[in-house]
């Protein structure tokens, strides 16, 4: 049976978000398949386990004291966490390592900061424990508002004009950018931070004051705000991608319904008593012709594929209903819930995704395996310490 360390929570303001994303995955993990074992961040980045955390109520009243402090070594192939032992009584003697858990397989449902963004792969790359989300260089393209753009500007994907500004510019001079911003914009003007989800720190401009007002908003969650032109009348439609390497598929497309003129942090969480993305009212598939749910559903598993992605994601669309254009907006490579209601009316219920997600990341784990990492060479012993640097600098020795 294999071990699965089911890992959410985390140092974000999308905290509370993934606690629900990680009980909804312990939930449906089949436990004749999986030794399921909790791994909660806390706010302050401190890292637990114990059954306390199989329970949902338990966060509204933390006590650390009821559950394990842990933490992964990220020596390679030891795949360890291990009780946080507290120093040294002289009452007694501890163990140098106290084990709680060997994994198999990490499942990441982490959303926002220091998890989704790459931090938390990375050390799991280090450790060589095979993970469920994007590779390092999808999460991270993927977290930051201002560099997906662009980098979808440049792979050629349709973009709506934005702008990116540094919180001590618009400190230095707020007259400035705001002018920058009208010259290169047109309202509405939608302001986010660079890096967090879930609609936190976003809001509508439709003028100079409530544009000013809302980058104020935006630079106390991130020092770099993007300035995204808006649509009058938009659809927003989703997509999601499940696969690794060449092996992708793609997902029904669906229509998000909001009462507002965008979808806030309630309205896609707290809307039905905590239910997560689930609670969300959607039209499953989109009403939108044929050829548009193709081409969204082709340009989905391209994007996939161009920020290296793996396991699930969700892609968000907007379809300028005044002209039919087409554009991206953003991708999620750890979408709320794992985008499971996307898959399920293709004949995927949530279990069996999420053991396709543990079969792609051992895939992926085992690609990784078969990179070399050692090459032979001589400049050690050419280098000669520090004295035969200096004297090869003076005669212009090679390396």
């Amino acid at each position: 049976m294999k071990t699965i360390g089911v890992f959410f929570g985390g140092r974000s303001c999308e905290h509370d978000v993934s606690i629900i994303t990680g009980h909804q995955a312990m939930q449906n993990l089949d436990p004749s398949k999986f030794r399921v074992e909790p791994v909660y961040i806390a706010r302050d980045g401190r890292w637990y386990m114990g059954e306390r955390l199989r329970d949902i109520s338990f966060y509204s009243n933390f006590d650390p004291l009821d559950v394990d402090q842990v933490y992964l070594d990220p020596n390679a192939g030891y795949h360890g966490l291990y009780k946080v032992i507290p120093p040294r009584s002289f009452l007694w003697i501890q163990p140098e390592r106290m084990p709680v858990a060997q994994l198999d397989c990490a499942l990441l449902c982490m959303h926002g900061m220091h998890g989704e963004d790459g931090a938390l792969p990375g050390l799991l790359e280090l450790a060589e424990i095979p993970y469920t989300c994007s590779s390092l260089v999808g999460s991270s393209v993927g977290m930051d508002k201002i560099a997906m753009r662009v980098l979808f500007k440049g792979a050629g994907f349709p973009v709506l004009p934005f702008a990116s500004v540094l919180r001590e510019d618009f400190r230095r001079d707020p007259v400035s950018i705001l002018d920058q911003a009208e010259s290169g914009l047109k309202y509405p003007i939608f302001v986010k931070p660079a890096n967090l989800g879930s609609s936190i720190g976003i809001t509508k401009a439709t003028d100079r004051t409530s544009l000013r007002e809302a980058l104020e908003v935006a630079f106390a969650y991130d020092s770099r705000v993007m300035l995204d032109q808006g649509i009058e009348h938009v659809k927003e439609i989703n997509c999601s991608a499940l696969g690794y390497g060449s092996e992708v598929q793609v997902s029904v497309c669906e229509q998000p319904v909001s009462w507002e003129e965008f979808l806030t942090f309630s309205e896609k969480y707290t809307r039905s008593a905590g239910d997560g993305m689930e609670s969300l009212s959607r039209i499953v598939p989109a009403p939108i012709p044929d050829d548009m749910t193709a081409r969204i559903q082709r340009m989905t598993s391209d994007i996939f594929r161009a920020l290296n992605c793996k396991g699930v994601v969700r892609i968000d669309f907007m379809i300028d209903e005044d002209t039919g254009e087409l554009y991206v907006n953003e991708i999620n490579t750890i979408p709320g819930s794992l985008a499971y209601y996307l898959w399920e009316p293709m004949g995927l219920p949530f279990p069996k995704l999420l053991e396709r997600l543990i079969e792609i990341a051992e895939k992926a784990e085992k690609d990784l395996e078969e990179n070399s990492y050692a090459f032979e060479s001589v400049i050690l012993q050419n280098f000669g310490g520090a004295k035969g640097a200096k004297g090869g600098a003076k005669s212009g020795g090679k390396f």
